[in-house]
């Protein structure tokens, strides 16, 4: 339709990513309310959350989450990471293990390490899982990667995960009860 096509238009000439998040949240709030008999309430029939970063030339590369309602939040040193989905069982790996130095292997590996813990403990959560990389000032998309059940780096980290908690756990001393 028109709209949606104005708003795509409008999308892609926002000077800045703070614009640019301020739209697709008004976008989903408006899609919600549409698609809610209840209204624009969350807990509405239509639900929505996203993670949108990016750079825009000439500015520094910026990273929100849009909340169903619209409203958003952005990442900082204090939040260096979003996740939305189930976050229980990865979120975990990742606040003990990250660590702003990483480098961008080492930072694709935890996380690797934090999808299999999820994919381990839910049912509902399954592969596969898409990776996308964009590097500072690039303006392109880098490293684009679907992982799924045949992905051979994926068995290694997902194996090597499961073996390093087992013997990290039976290095630690029994309990002296």
């Amino acid at each position: 339709n028109k709209a949606a096509g104005d708003r795509h238009e409008k999308l892609l000439e926002t000077p800045s990513m703070y614009q640019t998040v301020r739209l697709v949240g008004e976008t989903v709030k408006e899609v919600i309310a549409q698609s809610s008999p209840a209204g624009d309430q969350a807990d509405s029939y239509f639900n929505a959350s996203f993670i949108l970063g990016g750079q825009i030339k000439g500015s520094q590369p910026r990273l929100f989450m849009i909340y169903p309602e619209g409203n958003f939040i952005e990442s900082t040193d204090d939040t260096p990471f979003f996740q939305i989905g189930e976050t229980k069982y990865g979120k975990p790996i990742i606040i003990r293990a990250y660590d702003r130095t990483m480098s961008l292997a080492e930072t694709a590996k935890l996380l690797l390490v934090s999808f299999d813990s999820t994919l381990k403990s839910n049912l509902s959560v399954g592969l596969p899982l898409d990776l996308l990389f964009l590097e500072l000032d690039a303006f392109k998309v880098g490293l684009k990667k679907r992982i799924g059940h045949d992905d051979q780096y994926y068995r290694t980290i997902s194996d090597g995960w499961s073996n390093a908690l087992k013997a990290a756990f039976a290095s630690l001393p029994d309990f002296p009860g």
